[in-house]
């Protein structure tokens, strides 16, 4: 794997030149000392990988990412020191089309700094197997149906994801009388910034998704660990580290397909949406192919404004999505979608009740 570092610091530089070395196959395509520079080289060698800073002078590498994937697109992978700190820089290259983000490995010897030289790795290694896909099995019916089961709206994304993401949420009114989960590719050290983040681009309410809590309407939930988010037969949410050689974590392909599984039948009626955005590889195209033959109303984002079209991609080929939109459009689907199918749930509702009202009085 031909790798591209780019950072200011001629330490940070060595240390990252000495992990990626370290490991056979990988090999050096060049160094860059700012954001400029990187997107220059980048155009006259495009690596399988670059190691992106975000604090540098010339050029950041937020904008540098941005640059580098609307000119010539490359698989980045987000390392820098001021990730806890920055977090709000860090979605926002990932909304540009960054894959993910880790610290920069702690230098010298000892237990801690083998286990951030080896998170790094890690990282290195799931991007390099982005595009195998998985096959699990398919849906059952719900045993146990709460009393409270609202509306619910799913939806999956990778590399440019927040930036969708937010598009997306930020279009859904402050009475949204739906839940929606959302499933995406980030380490959980930032699950909780990311989180926070989203918060700050709608008017509903964004938390992570709690082990044993239960879908509300008008609260959106993130996935918020490595394991992967499903939803159990008892309706809540869990996670679980099956399916853990998949590359993906979590995995949009397990959520999706829990829910398949476990979603009552009568409130898929009431205008139960997935969405598959932005996002290399395969991941989450069976899932949403598997919400189709199950009843749901399935959408995938348009190759013009995907930031990678894999994921959609993988969702067409499989015939997994009903429509395939723009994601300005994206949100006024899901609306117009839930306010028509609930309206008329409701309706038919109201008649049953009226026949049945009726049948009493007649002494039926």
């Amino acid at each position: 794997m031909r790798i591209a570092i780019v950072n200011d610091l001629a330490t940070v530089r060595e240390g990252l030149r000495q992990i990626i070395l370290s490991v056979p196959g990988h090999e050096i395509a060049w160094v860059a000392c700012d954001g400029e520079e990187a997107v220059n080289k980048n155009t006259a060698d495009t690596p399988d990988l670059i190691l992106m800073d975000l604090m540098m002078p010339v050029m950041d590498g937020v904008e540098a990412t941005r640059r580098i994937m609307s000119e010539s697109p490359c698989p980045i992978l987000v390392v820098t020191a001021t990730v806890g700190n920055n977090a709000a820089r860090v979605f926002e290259a990932m909304g540009h089309g960054a894959l993910d983000a880790v610290t920069i490995p702690m230098m010298g010897n000892g237990a801690e700094a083998e286990r951030s030289r080896y998170v790094l790795l890690r990282k290195i290694h799931i991007i390099a197997k982005l595009g195998r896909g998985s096959s699990d099995a398919v849906r059952h019916v719900c045993p146990v149906v709460p009393e409270s089961v609202p509306s619910l709206i799913v939806m999956g994304a990778s590399t440019g994801g927040p930036k969708a993401l937010a598009e997306v949420i930020s279009r859904l009114p402050e009475n949204f009388e739906a839940a929606v989960v959302i499933v995406q590719h980030v380490d959980e050290k930032f699950s909780a910034g990311f989180a926070n983040w989203l918060d700050a681009q709608t008017p509903l309410q964004v938390k992570l998704a709690p082990e044993g809590g239960r879908p509300k309407s008008n609260t959106i939930y993130v996935a918020g660990t490595n394991d992967h988010l499903i939803i159990t037969a008892s309706l809540t949410f869990s996670y679980t580290s099956e399916a853990g050689d998949t590359p993906f974590r979590p995995s949009v392909n397990v959520f999706f397909k829990s829910v398949a599984r476990h979603w009552p039948d009568y409130y898929i009626k009431t205008g139960c949406v997935a969405v598959l955005l932005t996002g290399m590889g395969r991941d989450g195209a069976e899932g949403l192919a598997a919400l189709r033959g199950a009843g749901w109303h399935t959408i995938a984002q348009d190759e013009a404004s995907s930031i990678v079209y894999g994921m959609p991609k993988a969702a067409k080929e499989l015939d997994a999505a009903v429509e395939i939109l723009p994601v300005k459009e994206i949100a006024p689907a899901i609306l117009s979608r839930f306010q028509s199918l609930a309206s008329r749930v409701r309706a038919a509702d109201q008649e049953q009740e009226k026949n049945a009202e009726f049948g009493t009085r007649n002494g039926e």
